[in-house]
């Protein structure tokens, strides 16, 4: 059975990289959270933005949306963002349901996010 952690959205920066933390279950309502810490890092100017997913317990489509939009932004700054995990395993799924797994650069942790 399911059960609804509230999301907690985090971010600092390590390593030359923004780093967003997320933490709990990211879904309509908590969106908002990442789309603000998505923007922050748009705006800091950083080379690289990790998205560290590895205490996420669910995302739903919404959160997919922040992150391709994230993607797009950087992409146009010319600069890297990097999904990282250990990805639960609704959060993979959500990935590879959608095909939207190779549209980002994923790493299995976050010493991998941060030297890929």
């Amino acid at each position: 059975m399911y059960v609804h952690t509230p999301a907690v959205v985090t971010h600092a920066v390590e390593d030359e990289a923004f780093v967003v933390r997320v933490s709990g279950s990211l879904d309509h309502d908590s969106a908002p959270l990442l789309e603000e810490a998505c923007a922050l890092a748009e705006d800091s100017g950083a080379p690289r933005t990790v998205v560290d997913l590895s205490l996420t317990d669910f995302a739903d489509s919404t959160v997919l949306h922040v992150l391709l939009a994230a993607q797009r932004a950087h992409h146009r700054q010319q600069r890297k963002l990097v999904v990282a995990g250990p990805f639960h395993e609704v959060v993979r799924r959500l990935f590879d349901v959608t095909g939207t797994a190779g549209y980002f650069t994923l790493a299995d942790d976050m010493p991998g996010a941060l030297g890929s």
